[in-house]
């Protein structure tokens, strides 16, 4: 797709974002339709009844058309990691959905006899999934590359992360023993052993300590890129279990909070006093949206993905396909959905498909003492609203997620400068 393409689907996007933040329909209900009424009362009785009132819950849900059912849908409540949604949206507007973090390879030094006699570079690219599988497989590629030694340092440039770990130096520390299997602790050995048979065991010595340093050293050369899974793929393992770390690293790249809302903002048209947020995971109670915000961002995720053959399904987990945060709920199959849990606080968010209305978008967000019990209803609320518009057994084609076969692995797109 050309920029200017882009651009005018952006443009379109945004127009269909702002057509679907609704007005509250007035029209009488029908019988499904007063049997989800039904539903929600008794959901919000429920609810209430757990330490909390009716004006602590907030619920959204809408077709493509129109407002289906709506408590307090457009008043700001606390959405722990339904935040991640937003963070979701602004980074495939930032990126696009095939965008891949490199995280850069290089010396400084000379390489005599397989040995690197200076440091190793390793230059951060803000990758938020690098994990034990990259730093073996980089491994093996820098023993191809002619370096099975070094004598030098391990210097960390700009912003590299390794199993989920903020902290350039403590990353560093990990890549260190995964680049060498004689070192390497459980968590290595047990991922080692999910990696396709025959995968070699690097054995790279660095005998320098680990450093941090600000930028390239003199004399520094290139020498291996490795390139992270597409962004569409790092954020459904972000979203599958609501990983926090993940969530602030994507944040940090896209220049922090403020700027991560604002992109969001612009996305869907909604009224930035319902999108309040302070951080790109949903810890602490200050990041607050509106149950109808929380649609508005699902429903901008689903169209800009359209675009490129995808759904909100490749990028959030769905029930009955995915665990993580969905072990032990029980939401109809199909849906695509995230979940949030903060100390009192348990929300909810997605898309579910009925007969009489097709796709569902909802939000709830829910306050009360017990969660498991918040869960539960929440649970309920959606099961009864199916039944009241008519379950299907599969979501549509343009909600199915894509193959988990076509999947590329690490591995492939190596390449050596």
């Amino acid at each position: 797709m050309t920029k200017g393409a882009h651009r005018a689907a952006m443009a379109a996007l945004c127009i269909l974002a702002l057509g679907l933040i609704l007005v509250p329909a007035t029209t009488l209900p029908d019988e499904g339709g007063r049997a989800a009424q039904q539903a929600l009362q008794r959901f919000l009785v429920n609810a209430a009844s757990h330490g909390s009132t009716r004006d602590a819950q907030g619920v959204w849900m809408q077709s493509a058309e129109s407002v289906l059912l709506h408590h307090r849908g457009a008043e700001p409540l606390t959405a722990a990691s339904l935040t991640k949604v937003a963070t979701t949206l602004a980074a495939l507007r930032t990126w696009g959905q095939a965008h891949r973090f490199p995280t850069l390879i290089g010396t400084a030094g000379t390489v005599r006899g397989g040995v690197l006699h200076g440091d190793l570079v390793v230059e951060g690219g803000s990758d938020p999934f690098f994990v034990w599988e990259d730093a073996i497989i980089l491994g093996n590629t820098l023993e191809q590359a002619g370096i099975t030694r070094v004598e030098g340092r391990l210097l960390v440039v700009g912003s590299f992360y390794m199993n989920f770990e903020l902290e350039p130096l403590k990353a560093g520390d990990l890549l260190k023993q995964g680049l060498n299997a004689a070192a390497w602790p459980r968590g290595a050995k047990a991922q080692y052993r999910t990696l396709p048979r025959g995968i070699a065991k690097p054995q790279i010595v660095i005998s320098g300590p680990v450093q941090v340093a600000r930028a390239l050293p003199e004399g520094h050369a290139p020498l291996v890129r490795h390139i992270s899974l597409p962004l569409f793929d790092i954020l459904k393992r972000m979203n599958v279990y609501s990983n926090n770390a993940m969530a602030e690293m994507l944040t940090t790249a896209l220049g922090g909070s403020d700027k991560m809302r604002r992109a969001a903002i612009r996305a869907t048209g909604v009224d930035p006093g319902e999108l309040r947020l302070s951080n790109g995971s949903g810890l602490g109670k200050s990041n607050q949206m509106s149950p109808r915000a929380v649609c508005a961002l699902f429903i901008a995720i689903h169209q800009l993905l359209q675009l490129e053959g995808l759904g909100v399904s490749d990028v959030m987990p769905v029930a009955g396909l995915d665990g993580g945060t969905l072990e032990g709920r029980d939401i109809p199959w199909h849906a695509a959905v995230k979940t949030g849990t903060l100390n009192s606080i348990s929300t909810l968010g997605g898309v579910i498909f009925t007969r009489e209305h097709g796709p569902v978008w909802f939000a709830l967000l829910n306050r009360g003492n017990n969660r498991s019990a918040l869960r539960a209803q929440q649970d309920g609320l959606l099961q009864g609203v199916t039944r009241a518009w008519g379950s299907v057994e599969d979501a549509p084609s343009g909600f199915r997620p894509r193959d988990p076969e076509v999947d590329l692995e690490r591995d492939t797109i190596l390449s050596q400068q």
